[in-house]
């Protein structure tokens, strides 16, 4: 199941679950889109940026969203 986490790595703007903004690898690196554009592919291992699927609202009480926040402006210069 997906994390769905909060947040883009690389400018730390909130990504909630229901977000169309979103992007992530196949490792679930999660962006922005406009971080994700200016990077073209995953900072961390190469892969392809894509939009994060939403997971339903009346299903987040049962599989809630991550909570944990991955932050990391370095790794994405």
């Amino acid at each position: 199941m997906l994390e769905l986490r909060p947040c883009c790595e690389c400018c730390g703007i909130d990504l909630p679950p229901e977000s169309t903004d979103a992007r992530i690898c196949s490792f679930e690196c999660t962006f922005c889109a406009s971080c994700a554009e200016k990077l073209g592919k995953c900072p961390n291992c190469g892969g392809e940026l894509l939009a994060r699927p939403r997971r339903p609202a009346a299903k987040l009480a049962a599989n809630p969203a991550s909570t944990e926040r991955i932050y990391n402006p370095e790794g994405c210069r």
